[in-house]
This record gives C-alpha cells, sequence and structure tokens, in this order.
C-alpha cells in the first residue's frame, strides 16, 4: 500500500490517496493540529512540517559535529556505554543505535526481537545526560505504512533525541528486497518514505546514504534529498556497489556540500567513510565543507579515540577495558544474546602488544562471559 504521492519537486505538499485520509483521520487525529486540509483538492499541506529549533540539536548543536556510526551487532547499549565510558564530553555529539526494522517493529510476534536494537540501559541515559551526547534511532524498511507505525511505536515506548532512516546500507539481501541503498534510485519511495516518518514524529529526522547505486550519482540524489522536509543528511562516500571496498571518495562529499549550500542551506551534512582518527576527524570538516563526521569503522581501531591516542593507551587499560565490556554486555544481555557476538570486539582491545595474539586465541576459545573474565583475570594477575 502507498500512502503518498509526493510532489518531489516542493516538499511542504503532496496529494494523498483517499484511504490514506480516511485511515490518518481515524488513527491520528492529533497530527491534524499541524496541517489545513484543503478537501476538495484532496490536497495536504505541510503548515510546520520541521520541529522546533529549541529542541532540534541539528540546529542548536556546535560545529563540527562528531559521530559515531550506526552499526550491526555493534553500537548496542553495551558498546555505546563503553564509548561513553571512554569520552572526554565535548569530543563526541552523536551516537547512534543498530539497523531496527520498520517491518520487524509493526510485527506482533517479531516485535520484542527487533526492539532489542532499541533498548537504552538506564546507566548508558545516565551518561548521555552526563557526556551533552544526543542518542538517534535508525529505521530501515521499504514500506511508508510501515513506517509511520513503526515510528509512532518508537515515540510511545522509547526517549531518543532524533531518527534516522537508512538508506545507506549496502547488503546485498536487504537491496535486493528494495530497502536501504536500493532507494537512491527509487526517489518517489524514499519521498514516501520520509513525508511518513516525518508524519508520524516530530523529532529531528536525517538520512544516512550514499553517494550511488552501481554508480556515482551524487548530483541527481542530493538535488532530490535536499528538497525533502529533512533537517540533517549523513553522506558515505562509496556507491553501493563497493560495499566497504576501495576509498571513500570526500571530493562528491564536497560535491554534495556544494549542492546544500545552493538549495538548502540551513540542512547539515555529514561525512562519513574512512575517518580512523579523531585528528582526521577534524580537518575534514573544514577541508570538505561538510557539517562534521560519522566515524565507524575508525573505533575498532581506536575504542578510546574521544578521549585518548592510541599511542597513550597501554597494556593495563586494553585489559580493563574489554573487562568492563564484558560486565557491561551481560548486564544488559544475560541470556537475552548469544555470547559469540562478543567475540568480534576482542581483536580491538587485545591487540598491539607482545603476547596479544596468544591472549586472543585464549579469549576466542572461551565460551561465556565468565570464561572471558577468567582468562583476562588471570593474565592480569
Amino acid at each position: 500500500m502507498s500512502h503518498f504521492k509526493c510532489d518531489n519537486n516542493s516538499y511542504n505538499s503532496w496529494t494523498p490517496n483517499k484511504k490514506w485520509l480516511s485511515h490518518f483521520a481515524k488513527k491520528t487525529p492529533i497530527c491534524f493540529k499541524s496541517y489545513v486540509f484543503f478537501c476538495s483538492k484532496m490536497t495536504l499541506i505541510a503548515l510546520n512540517d520541521m520541529p522546533e529549533t529549541n529542541t532540534n540539536f541539528w540546529k542548536t548543536s556546535k560545529r563540527p559535529l562528531m559521530m559515531l556510526a550506526p552499526m550491526e551487532d555493534v553500537t548496542d547499549t553495551a558498546f555505546r556505554e563503553l564509548v561513553l565510558h571512554n569520552t572526554v564530553a565535548g569530543q563526541l555529539d552523536i551516537i547512534f543505535t543498530e539497523f531496527t526494522s520498520t517491518d520487524g517493529l509493526c510485527h506482533h510476534k517479531g516485535r520484542d526481537n527487533v526492539a532489542q536494537r532499541l533498548f537504552v540501559s538506564e546507566t548508558e541515559r545516565n551518561l548521555l545526560k552526563e557526556k551533552g551526547v544526543k542518542l538517534v534511532a535508525q529505521i530501515w524498511g521499504n514500506k511508508p505504512e510501515k513506517y509511520y507505525e513503526a515510528v509512532k511505536f518508537i515515540e510511545a515506548n522509547y526517549h531518543f533525541d532524533g531518527l534516522d532512516i537508512n538508506m545507506g546500507c549496502p547488503v546485498r539481501n536487504v537491496v535486493s528486497h528494495g530497502s536501504c541503498s536500493a532507494l537512491i534510485d527509487n526517489e518517489s519511495l524514499a519521498a514516501e518514505i520520509i513525508q511518513a516518518t516525518r508524519e508520524a514524529s516530530s523529532l529531528p529526522l536525517s538520512v544516512k546514504t550514499r553517494i550511488g547505486l552501481k554508480r556515482v550519482d551524487t548530483e541527481r540524489w542530493m538535488k532530490f534529498l535536499f528538497r525533502q522536509p529533512v533537517d540533517g543528511v549523513i553522506l558515505h562516500g562509496r556507491i553501493q556497489k563497493q560495499m566497504s571496498e576501495g576509498e571513500a571518495d570526500w571530493d562528491e562529499i564536497a560535491k554534495a556540500s556544494a549542492i546544500r549550500d545552493e538549495l538548502a542551506p540551513d540542512i547539515p551534512i555529514i561525512g562519513n567513510g574512512d575517518v580512523l582518527t579523531i585528528e582526521d576527524a577534524l580537518l575534514k570538516p573544514e577541508k570538505y565543507h561538510t557539517d562534521g563526521v560519522m566515524i565507524g569503522r575508525g573505533i575498532f581501531q581506536n575504542p578510546w579515540m574521544f578521549q585518548s591516542s592510541l599511542s597513550e593507551i597501554d597494556i593495563e587499560k586494553r585489559l580493563n577495558t574489554l573487562l568492563k565490556h564484558l560486565q557491561l554486555y551481560e548486564s544488559a544481555w544475560a541470556h537475552i544474546r548469544p555470547f559469540p557476538i562478543l567475540k568480534r570486539f576482542f581483536k580491538i582491545y587485545i591487540s598491539g602488544f607482545r603476547g596479544a595474539a596468544e591472549l586472543r586465541k585464549e579469549l576466542m576459545d572461551s565460551n561465556s562471559v565468565e570464561e572471558a573474565r577468567k582468562v583476562l583475570l588471570g593474565t592480569m594477575n
């Protein structure tokens, strides 16, 4: 079912079908406060599409913005809290949840499992407040009505500072179903999804995407996106076909920034791709004219990057950080999530010193948090 027929040349109006109007009126009368209906033409005109400036961190935050990217099976509440523990206030501005399926959130049987991706521990919540960091829920899917329903569920059950639509994940089986990066070549559906999400929530809304699907298509895609009712655009400098191969093209990100300056100068643009150090993260916004940087895999090279350079991290700090991660994971997930997910993190902490390879092997042979903890404590003693 398609809810909206969007006019891509103007983001403040669209023509809904009669079935959607009826559903909208019955299910969400509160949203009528923001709109005037011209029923004779069946045209819905947005009067206050965008969130108030004083509640929109995209409009009020410092520049350059520093962000930690959403990553599958990585940026859960335990890892986010660990990063926050290792962050000096003011060095990190925004973090994101794991990718969350709108279809899953709308499924009565699958919702509980999918909703784990939105879980925020009380200790993480306290650290977010202490460090002044915003938390954004990232969602993905290919059905506007599911976005609307899922976002309503999120607003009713969670407290996030913003929403982000994933139009950049390059995984082939996701793209083959018309989601994430596939939306780069489907402007009409992308517009409907953005509008449905905007309708369901007053939270700040961003889109994370790439410079193209099978080929570089920055100009066409950015001209479309900067005409949509979004508060921020996060642009990865690769096309979907590249996955994570090759180098991110920051010249294309700079081109997108120039398009933004022409079409929508008030919408921040964030660059993403191959940012491995905080020093590089601070240089790129000036060089490529972005409002900030999103760091992804760089956090694997230095999970303390928002606090210290890697050269300042000794063996004791590495071991204690892994112990902390084990504790946070156990506290958050207990028997809910499997232990092997943690094994992908071992090399992050246990590397760069004599005996690291042998210790990693022992840890990889462990089968529980308790076993891994015993290995670490035995090494420290």
